[in-house]
C-alpha cells in the first residue's frame, strides 16, 4: 500500500495549521469542542481547497500543463484559490462560473480579479455544459501550444480526496501530541472531496473515530463520499474495504445551496461573537448552525472531543446577504453569557 507521501505535491500551503479549543463554547455545551483551522492555510483568504490543489497541480506540472480550467458557482472558493494558487506556480487559471444573477463583482469576484485570473460567467446551471466549454477552449489552447489541465467543481477528485487524507494525518497527529482523542470528526459537505479525505483520513489514523459531513447542497452524497473514498484507496493501492460506518452524510440545505437563513445567520454571529472566529453563510455556517443543533438534541452524548474542521471561505461573507434574526423560538446564543 502505497502512502500520501508517494504522490507528487507542491508545496502551496503553511503547515501544519492550528487546531485549538473553542473555550467559550465548550463551556456553553458541556464538550470538548476543537476546531481545525484550515481558513488560516496560508494562500489568499486560506480554505480547505490549498490541501487538494498541492496534489491537483502537481499533477498538472507533471504534465506540463501550463493552463488550469476549473469551475464552481460565482462566489466559488474553490475557484478562487486556484487561480491564487496558480499564481504562485507561474500558470494561467480560466475560470468558468456559473452566473445566477451576479450582478456586483465583489466578495470572491473581486478577488479573481485582483488575482488577475480570466474568469467567465456561464448562463446555466449545468456542469456538464460548463466541461463541454472548457473542453472547447482547451482544444482551441493547444492549438497554439499550450497544455491545458482541468479540475472539476470543488477539486473533488480521488487526488484531490487525498489533500484531506493528509490533512487529517495532520490533524490527528497534532491530537496525540495533545492527548486527545476525538470521538468524532465533524466537516462541511459542499462537493463531497473534503468529506471523502476527511472520512478516509479518519480510517486510517483515528480508528474509533467518527465522521460527519454536513451537506449543504442536495447531490447524492450518501452515494458520492463513499465512491471518491474508494477511488482513493484504489490509489493508494490498498484492498482497504470502504464500510457503512466509515462516514455519516447529513443535510443542511435550508432553502437551497448558498442561500442562508436565520438559524444560519446566528451561528455565524455566536461564533464570531464568542470566539473571534468568521464563518461563512454558504459552508462552514451552515454546517456549524447543523452541528450546534445536534449538540442540543443529544446526537453526540456520552461523548466528550469533538473536531469541527473550519474550511475557510470568509470572502462569500462580503458577497452574501444575511437575513435578519429568527424571530420565533430560542435564539441559539441565548445562556452563552449568563
Amino acid at each position: 500500500m502505497k502512502t500520501i507521501h508517494d504522490f507528487p505535491r507542491v508545496n502551496l500551503g503553511i503547515w501544519p495549521t492550528p487546531l485549538h479549543k473553542l473555550e467559550n463554547l465548550s463551556r456553553r455545551y458541556g464538550k470538548n469542542l476543537y476546531v481545525k483551522r484550515d481558513d488560516m492555510t496560508g494562500v489568499g483568504l486560506g480554505g480547505n481547497k490549498v490541501r487538494k490543489l498541492e496534489f491537483l497541480l502537481a499533477d498538472a506540472k507533471a504534465k506540463g500543463a501550463d493552463v488550469v480550467f476549473t469551475t464552481g458557482g460565482a462566489q466559488s472558493n474553490h475557484a478562487m484559490l486556484t487561480a491564487a494558487c496558480c499564481n504562485k506556480l507561474g500558470m494561467k487559471a480560466v475560470l468558468l462560473l456559473k452566473q445566477r444573477g451576479v450582478t456586483e463583482r465583489k466578495g470572491n469576484l473581486l478577488l479573481d480579479h485582483l488575482l488577475g485570473c480570466d474568469a467567465q460567467f456561464l448562463d446555466t446551471d449545468s456542469y456538464d455544459d460548463i466541461y463541454a466549454e472548457m473542453r472547447r477552449q482547451g482544444a482551441e489552447l493547444e492549438k497554439q501550444g499550450h497544455v491545458p489541465y482541468y479540475i472539476p467543481v470543488g477539486g473533488s477528485t480521488a487526488l484531490g480526496a487525498l489533500g484531506y487524507v493528509a490533512g487529517m494525518e495532520e490533524a490527528y497527529g497534532q491530537a496525540k501530541a495533545m492527548g486527545i482523542h476525538f470521538d468524532h470528526a465533524v466537516c462541511v459537505c459542499g462537493s463531497g472531496g473534503t468529506t471523502a479525505g476527511v472520512a478516509l483520513g479518519t480510517k486510517l489514523y483515528s480508528p474509533g473515530t467518527k465522521a460527519l459531513g454536513i451537506a449543504v447542497d442536495d447531490d447524492p452524497f450518501q452515494e458520492i463520499v463513499p465512491r471518491l473514498m474508494r477511488e482513493a484507496l484504489a490509489l493508494l493501492e490498498s484492498d482497504l474495504p470502504v464500510e457503512e460506518g466509515d462516514v455519516t452524510i447529513q443535510f443542511h440545505v435550508g432553502k437551497g445551496y448558498g442561500i442562508a437563513g436565520p438559524e444560519d445567520t446566528e451561528a455565524v454571529k455566536l461564533v464570531a461573537q464568542s470566539e473571534g472566529i468568521f464563518f461563512d453563510p454558504v459552508y462552514t455556517g451552515k454546517a456549524f448552525c447543523h452541528f450546534l443543533h445536534l449538540l442540543e438534541e443529544g446526537y453526540f452524548d456520552g461523548e466528550e472531543n469533538i473536531l469541527f474542521l473550519h474550511s475557510g471561505g470568509a470572502g462569500g461573507l462580503f458577497a452574501v446577504g444575511l437575513p435578519g434574526e429568527a424571530k420565533k423560538g430560542r435564539p441559539i446564543w441565548d445562556g452563552l453569557f449568563s
